[in-house]
């Protein structure tokens, strides 16, 4: 595909991009807690991808390692996106949703408001991600919500399997703990529950029920991607806390055509690959 994309073959060009935007884009989303800039962080990986092809040597290396070094790179060489501006660390996040207000809502209610409900959880969580600084953030993304291989996340990062290893558990050390002590989905004895929240989230603009962030152009669930089968009988505490992860939407980005279009237009390419 690689040979055929670098004599200008727009099928491959468009076969390459279709099948790694998805999985790029929900790993941006999750990293940065916003639709539209995942989506053009999204859109300058696959140009940087494109315009590097020539660069890729199959002897040093698996291009799938390759692509996702690129990738994982760029994440981690961002400036700092909006919503790392927002909240410092877990201290604050918290304190925010502990001054966000708590409503009753009734059975009725509930039913009525489930996918608001449902957004709010994953705002929520999504929100403690984004307490962890960005390389704990993006270990944990791929390490434990995508359950990327550990010798694979050890190619791309750089770093032997054991290393990336302790990368994890120190990431998710550092969330479970919080989730632990504040959040009600882990710890039936802490007060806080999503759909408690959930108008208040509203009110303070974190969940838009005529515009919602997650629960909107998605097919899946993350869940459906995971590369482990799981044994019930054999969770463990971390394994607990992930699945609530994997239960979030894999989002389908809304510029799939588009990207490949602006791509094939893109005068840098067109000169590079004759397209």
């Amino acid at each position: 595909m690689v040979a055929a994309i670098l004599e200008g073959n727009r099928d491959s060009l468009s076969e390459l991009v279709g099948r790694h935007q998805k999985y790029i884009f929900n790993v941006a989303l999750k990293m940065t807690n916003n639709v539209e800039d995942a989506e053009d962080i999204t859109q300058d990986i696959l140009l940087k991808l494109i315009t590097n092809l020539a660069k890729y040597d199959d002897s040093k290396g698996k291009f799938r390692t390759w692509l996702y070094r690129i990738t994982f790179n760029h994440f981690l060489n961002l400036k700092k996106q909006k919503y790392e501006q927002l909240v410092s660390g877990f201290d604050e996040f918290f304190a925010f949703i502990d001054g966000s207000p708590v409503t009753e809502l009734s059975y009725d209610e509930e039913k009525q408001m489930s996918l608001e409900i449902e957004e709010a959880k994953v705002a929520c969580m999504t929100g403690m991600l984004m307490c962890l600084d960005r390389e704990q953030r993006l270990t944990y993304i791929v390490g434990e919500i995508f359950e990327i291989d550990h010798n694979l996340a050890g190619e791309i990062f750089e770093i032997t399997p054991v290393n990336f290893r302790q990368k994890l558990s120190r990431a998710r050390k550092d969330l479970h703990q919080w989730m632990n002590n504040r959040c009600g989905l882990i710890n039936k004895e802490n007060p806080c529950r999503c759909p408690k929240k959930t108008k208040g989230f509203i009110s303070n603009g974190w969940v838009n029920p005529d515009n919602l962030k997650w629960h909107s152009n998605y097919q899946h669930k993350i869940n459906q991607f995971s590369v482990k089968k799981i044994d019930e009988a054999l969770l463990t505490i971390d394994d607990l806390y992930a699945r609530l992860y994997h239960d979030h939407p894999f989002k389908i980005p809304q510029k799939t055509q588009s990207v490949v279009q602006e791509i094939i237009e893109n005068d840098k390419l067109q000169n590079i690959f004759g397209l």
